[in-house]
């Protein structure tokens, strides 16, 4: 009798076991876990930690609550501006009601990456080229509305999305860097040409100043040669003055043209001289006379 007992107690113990066994479960911190008994879903949702559940009855789904990094594959379109791109864009997001997750979609994850994608798309035809290379953050914040609102359907909440790289046919990084090469080349002379007026305004200033005070002129001229001798140079250019340069010029043309001319005779050089001459003569005569 004591050992049918004892036999009856053990048989127990072990089914006992193996029931605890088969309904024991363990879920993680970042988990929760959602039962479906007799395929009808249970409102409790299962904490972090252990549970148990009926074996054979009921049936525990572990649904991850962190955030999941997920990469679009590369998108081709054509902007509103008719240039064709490829757009890679990357999306965070993560479960916030479990129970949804698993019943109102059929995988989150797939219906997620396929929104992505046909918002992505839809985001390059509405946007121009210049959107897409400099204003990210607003193309950011609409890609990340149009996912959001399907997915809030599915327990599901988008945390950011990010256009990772946008791909340009060679020919327009061409004429884009010839356009950006003639912006810095309009920029460029605007500003020299800026800077001639500012250092023309100076110079006539500088100008009205050294006419009132003449030694002034003399002064900078002994500034410059000194600056000038202190680089050791071997030839030393000296300012001459231009009126100076004519003066010289005109009494040399002035010389050459009196060489050129033919000498006369001396009566045709001085005919009052000899007309003079003769009737002083005269004069002599008559008074011998």
């Amino acid at each position: 009798m004591v050992e049918e007992l004892v036999a009856a107690g053990a048989t127990l113990a072990s089914a006992a076991v193996v029931y605890v066994m088969a309904a024991a479960r363990v879920v993680k911190q970042y988990e929760r876990g959602v039962v479906f008994r007799l395929g009808k879903l249970r409102a409790e949702v299962r904490e972090p930690g252990f549970t148990m559940i009926v074996p054979g009855i009921d049936k525990l789904r572990k649904v991850n609550m962190q955030i999941v990094t997920m990469p679009v594959p590369g998108q081709e379109g054509i902007t509103r501006d008719n240039v064709t791109v490829r757009v890679d864009a990357v999306v965070y997001f993560k479960v916030t009601s479990p129970a949804d997750a698993i019943v109102r979609v059929e995988d989150y994850r797939f219906a997620v990456a396929q929104m992505a994608q046909t918002s992505l798309r839809s985001i390059i035809g509405k946007s121009e080229l210049d959107d897409l290379l400099s204003n990210r953050e607003k193309l950011n914040q609409g890609l990340e509305l149009m996912i959001d609102s399907p997915a809030v359907e599915w327990g599901v909440t988008i945390d950011r999305v990010e256009i990772k790289d946008v791909s340009l046919p060679e020919t327009m990084k061409r004429s884009m860097a010839r356009q950006a090469e003639a912006d810095r080349e309009r920029r460029a002379r605007v500003i020299n040409a800026d800077a001639e007026l500012q250092a023309s305004k100076k110079l006539a200033e500088a100008a009205k100043e050294m006419s009132e005070q003449p030694a002034a002129l003399q002064l900078r001229l002994l500034q410059t040669v000194v600056a000038v001798a202190a680089e050791k140079n071997s030839t030393l250019v000296l300012p001459f003055p231009v009126e100076l340069l004519r003066f010289l010029e005109k009494a040399q043309q002035g010389s050459a043209v009196m060489q050129q001319q033919p000498q006369q005779p001396v009566r045709e050089q001085f005919p009052s001289v000899e007309s003079r001459s003769n009737s002083d003569a005269q004069g002599a005569i008559s008074r011998q006379d």
